[in-house]
């Protein structure tokens, strides 16, 4: 579909611009100059376009507030869309240049600033954003990015706008800044701590044996506190919620089986945009982070397993590197997610806790089938590299949950053993 179609044309510019009665006289040539600069650029790729509104906005510096205004509103639908600031934020880190980012951060931070209270979780995803993006807003130093014509500013501004004017709606995971807004319990503060400790000196250490007893020790506790949790009667009345994890490339087919394999073991599930570059996780709240949690320390514990068995590789005078880390990551995702399944079938609920543990799988489920009515199961190309896999299949192991620590009794939805081969 046509960028055109998705905000009507040449009338985005006035549906952008808001009513402008209210305004005084002197200010209408400037609304004016910005609406014929990004009616000209904003909904067409041609360069000579862009140029033409460009040198519209770098003839009226007086236009710049006017132009942030327009882009805070972007900012704003973008909410509206189903977008959160980590979803901009991996949008940047892929799609956009460095001096966009400065752009970018300073209209969501403005935008976010006219609310008393932000949604959970918005303020940590601002603070990672403002890190990737610096400060500095249209018209300032920051946001230029160092470049000091005007041409090139209003340039990146208006490339920077038609990235956020074709934006696609996106499965609502949560309150739009301004909305009434109910903030779900997750881990209690100081289970929270002991679970990042545990999972932090699981990165650190050099001994498998040691990352192995502590990330145990941690999927064990986020077990029983789930369990805990699902027992109190203040909870039976919780319903399911949702969350964007990033999965980046490169490898991200083997990143999204292992988040697919942490999500089912905490009784979630996760489903992929591989054009997005994340998956949407759907569960209860403390499920949620235990899943976020764990996933990112596997992830970071794989990582640093294959790039110590790609160095022990390299010493033997091996050079394919790529199809090495392919099959590794492919193979550490996979036997983590068997063993995984195999410690959530062993889990011991109470029994008078399994007709609560059941309601809730019902609630996830349907709130996958409200969220995504359509999905389709994704083929996964096998490894090619039998180096990798016996190395990642072995630091999988390495890294294992404790049989005792899983937090369900469903094994890993969609899971398969792949093998060495070159389909």
């Amino acid at each position: 579909m046509r960028a055109a179609e998705r905000w009507g044309g040449r009338a985005a510019g006035a549906a952008v611009s808001g009513a402008c009665d209210d305004r005084g006289s002197e200010e209408v040539p400037l609304m004016t100059t910005v609406d014929d600069a990004l009616a000209a650029a904003l909904y067409t790729d041609d360069d000579a376009a862009l140029d033409r509104g460009a040198s519209l906005l770098a003839a009226a510096p007086d236009a710049d507030t006017e132009l942030a205004r327009r882009g805070e509103e972007l900012i704003r639908r973008a909410w509206e869309r189903g977008w959160q600031p980590a979803d901009l934020a991996r949008l940047a880190r892929r799609d956009l240049a460095p001096h966009h980012i400065p752009l970018l951060t300073e209209l969501v931070l403005a935008e976010c600033g006219r609310y008393g209270t932000l949604p959970p979780r918005w303020a940590v995803q601002l603070d990672a954003l403002d890190v990737l993006g610096g400060r500095g807003g249209p018209g300032g130093a920051g946001a230029r990015g160092g470049r000091t014509d005007r041409f090139s500013y209003a340039t990146a501004v208006l490339e920077l706008y038609r990235v956020l004017v074709r934006l696609p709606a996106l499965e609502a995971v949560g309150p739009v800044p301004g909305t009434p807004f109910v903030a779900a319990a997750g881990l209690e503060p100081r289970m929270l701590a002991r679970v990042r400790a545990l999972l932090a000196k699981a990165e650190a250490t050099t001994f498998p044996e040691e990352a192995e007893a502590l990330t145990a020790k941690a999927q064990e506790l986020m077990a029983r506190y789930a369990l805990d949790e699902a027992a109190l009667p203040e909870h039976r009345a919780e319903t399911p919620a949702a969350r964007r994890i990033g999965v980046d490339a490169p490898y991200e087919t083997a990143k999204a089986i292992l988040l697919d394999a942490t999500a089912s073991a905490n009784r979630c599930r996760a489903v992929w945009n591989s054009e997005l570059g994340c998956s949407t996780v759907v569960g209860f709240e403390s499920d949620l982070e235990a899943v976020e949690l764990l996933y990112t320390s596997l992830l970071v514990q794989g990582t640093t397993a294959m790039t110590r068995a790609e160095a022990a590789q390299r010493a033997g005078g091996r050079k394919r590197t790529k199809t090495f880390r392919q099959s590794f990551l492919l193979s550490y995702a996979t036997r983590l997610g068997e063993r995984l399944a195999r410690a959530t079938a062993a889990v011991p609920a109470p029994p008078d806790l399994l007709p609560v543990l059941a309601t809730r799988e019902v609630a996830v489920s349907a709130h996958v089938d409200e969220l995504f009515p359509h999905t389709s199961a994704t083929r996964v190309r096998g490894a090619t590299d039998a180096s990798g896999w016996s190395e990642g299949r072995a630091a999988a192991d390495a890294a294992r949950v404790h049989d005792g620590g899983g937090s369900s009794r469903r094994g890993l939805r969609g899971g398969g053993t792949f093998s060495p081969s070159g389909d």
